[in-house]
């Protein structure tokens, strides 16, 4: 796993980068967050939503929601990028659509759509 910052209008992100699965499960998130508090001084995270399992876009299993309370708890922020047309789950896509209107949680298209909700 990789972190690098990338900051914008004065407000800095951690982009992590890996070549596998790194949030798998509560713990692991919470330890990238941490991580990313360390290395890049920042609670913003930006991922690629490959790199999380694929249980967390299942909300019945309740990954999701773990995560996210333990981000939220922590003073963490999350923009989650990738493809998710393939989503046929109407829960997921409420969950989504809910998400994106707050101010901790996002789901968008791409990496600078990403950075560009966190430096808002």
């Amino acid at each position: 796993m990789r972190i690098h910052s990338v900051t914008k209008n004065s407000i800095a992100c951690a982009v992590i980068e890996s070549d596998a699965v790194v949030i798998t499960d509560a713990q692991s998130a919470l330890d990238i967050l941490m991580t990313a508090n360390y290395e890049a001084g920042t609670k913003n995270l930006v991922i690629n939503k490959e790199l999380i399992t694929e249980d967390f876009f299942i909300l019945s299993r309740g990954l999701a929601g773990e995560v996210l309370q333990k981000y939220i708890n922590y003073g963490g922020r999350i923009a989650i990028y990738g493809d998710y047309s393939h989503y046929t789950s109407k829960p997921l896509r409420d969950f989504i659509y809910e998400s994106n209107k707050g101010k901790d949680v996002f789901f968008v298209a791409t990496k600078d759509e990403a950075v560009d909700m966190l430096t808002k």
